[in-house]
């Protein structure tokens, strides 16, 4: 049994490229990007982390400003 095969609306031009990208394709790298994110900006489950304290004020600084 053959697959039917999808026909467009209208047909393409020369020289152009149509791409359309699901939603999800956009919507779970940003959401990675953003758990990603919340993860490095929460210092109470950093117990283990020992660095420099210019970077942790970086962070506390970022952080306060992702808070307002």
């Amino acid at each position: 049994m053959p697959a039917p095969t999808h026909t467009r609306s209208h047909p393409a031009t020369p020289g152009s490229v149509d791409i359309r990208l699901p939603w999800w394709a956009l919507a779970l790298p940003a959401l990675a990007f953003a758990a990603l994110l919340l993860l490095i900006l929460n210092p109470a489950d950093a117990h283990a982390a020992t660095g420099d304290p210019a970077v942790t004020h970086l962070f506390e600084r970022v952080q306060q400003i992702v808070n307002r």
